[in-house]
């Protein structure tokens, strides 16, 4: 359980396994069903932390499987060594796809399976070409799928973890046995479904009256008059492997800077979950800067002491944000550069980084505070001077 606050105590407890709070914990609905082919799934990283996806329940389900997060597995010595293995077949609709049925009593040793939305899973094909060259099989589902959180693109679309149980049903000549897979998927879209219910709020996402106005314009005249209300700041996690996660990313390191008069503030939070074994390297900061850190709820609560009422805080994307909302810190709206430097550039730009590069030339700006979050900031404060310049 995690405790913190810039105002009062929040208690949020979350099953470090599934990621999710107690309430909606599916855990001990899993049934582990063992499988002849190994499933190997490769996950889009934009799926890695949604509530309602699938393919992590397949993992915990399938000990004869492993879960990969990431877009590019050219370099991956595991994912490259498991395609190269004879007998590996790849889980994708498309020319040349084959029914699962006419595999039964030859099944493949291993079948990789690509989760994530249509549009990312096409992306993740495309940059991890060598998946290609595998024997591919499609699916053509026997029932409708029960995603009912989630809309499908087609009404033969189902979700990771429904492919893969009717796909290793069919090889092994026995669905019913991986049938209690889905008791736990069952659950979960019920449990989603039930909260849905039992909130009394707005919904989350508003229904659009009208065509939207472009958020470049509405960024840049909410910030060009007022550069000293203008807050940038990045923040960065410890967060662990997905393969050994032992919860969700927690917020250590805090930077930001008042444009109009360079203002800064800066912290170095102590993790209250393991410092992850990587996190220190990422950073760039010493492993002993974190646990000596300073305690969440007084890192925050001089945040807030920081702010202003009228200031507008802006950010790389949502993460710094989130990371923030994570720890019960009660945020105001924000601006978010990257759509406004994509429209800019009429392409996406990557990082805030190679943001810079694009838009001001190849050398960056010197670091605005320690570690890797103080080479973002600095470039963040770039990036904003450079459109508040140009929009006026």
């Amino acid at each position: 359980m995690r405790v913190s606050s810039l105002t009062a105590p929040i208690h949020r407890a979350w099953c470090p396994r599934c990621r999710r709070a107690l309430r909606a914990c599916w855990c001990r609905h899993l049934t582990p069903v063992e499988s002849a082919t190994r499933a190997c799934i490769l996950q889009h990283p934009r799926e890695r932390w949604k509530a309602i996806g699938t393919a992590r329940m397949a993992h915990l389900s399938l000990p004869n499987s492993e879960l990969h997060v990431g877009v590019s597995f050219e370099e991956h010595p595991r994912v490259r060594e498991l395609a190269a293995a004879p007998g590996t077949a790849l889980l994708f609709p498309g020319e040349g796809a084959i029914e699962p049925a006419t595999l039964r009593g030859r099944a493949p040793s291993a079948v990789i399976v690509v989760d994530g939305t249509w549009p990312q899973a096409r992306k993740l094909i495309k940059q991890n070409p060598f998946l290609l060259a595998l024997p591919r099989i499609g699916l053509a589902p026997e029932r409708p799928s029960n995603y009912r959180i989630r809309a499908e693109p087609s009404a033969e679309c189902v979700s990771t973890i429904e492919a893969v149980v009717h796909l290793l049903g069919t090889l092994e000549g026995a669905p019913e046995r991986f049938l209690p897979i889905l008791q736990a998927f069952d659950r979960m879209v019920d449990l989603q479904l039930a909260e849905k219910t039992r909130r009394t709020g707005p919904p989350r996402r508003l229904a659009r009256k009208g065509p939207r106005r472009p958020r470049v314009d509405l960024t840049l005249e909410a910030l060009r008059p007022r550069p000293d209300e203008v807050v940038a700041l990045v923040a960065e996690a410890n967060a662990w492997p997905v393969a050994d996660a032992v919860g969700s990313p927690e917020l250590v390191h805090l930077v930001a800077e008042r444009l109009g008069t360079g203002e800064r503030f800066a912290t170095v939070m102590a993790p209250r979950l393991p410092l992850g074994p990587k996190v220190a390297l990422h950073l760039e900061l010493p492993a002993d800067r974190f646990t000596s850190g300073e305690p969440v709820a007084e890192a925050l609560a001089r945040f807030a002491a920081f702010l202003r009422p009228a200031d507008r805080l802006c950010a790389w994307g949502p993460y710094a944000i989130d990371l923030l909302r994570a720890e019960g810190a009660a945020l105001r709206d924000f601006v978010d550069l990257r759509p406004v430097c994509t429209r800019r550039l009429g392409r996406r730009p990557g990082g805030v980084e190679q943001a810079v590069r694009l838009l001001l030339g190849p050398e960056l700006p010197p670091p605005a505070a320690e570690g890797r979050a103080g080479r973002r900031l600095a470039s963040l404060l770039a990036l904003l001077r450079r459109l508040l310049d140009e929009a006026r």
